[in-house]
């Protein structure tokens, strides 16, 4: 789930049909995008950060996020 990206956009006042036509896909598939059920274009998530002037980095989450692991310290760091 794109979590920083639907904050951004109720924020902003955007519903998910707003930011379908932004991109030029279906409601549906928009939404699938947004929910993680698929993954947004790299020509979308331009697109969208030029939208809301902010970095990519600053609105996408990483495909496997949820599988990234915060490293443990070692005891003594």
């Amino acid at each position: 789930m794109q979590t920083k990206l639907i904050a951004l956009r109720r924020y902003h006042g955007l519903t998910q049909k707003d930011m379908a036509d932004l991109i030029g896909v279906d409601l549906r598939t928009y939404i699938n995008k947004e929910m993680g059920q698929s993954q947004f274009k790299a020509n979308e998530m331009f697109t969208i950060a030029k939208h809301f002037q902010k970095p990519i980095d600053e609105i996408f989450l990483p495909t496997d996020f949820m599988n990234h692991e915060v490293p443990q310290r070692a005891e003594g760091q």
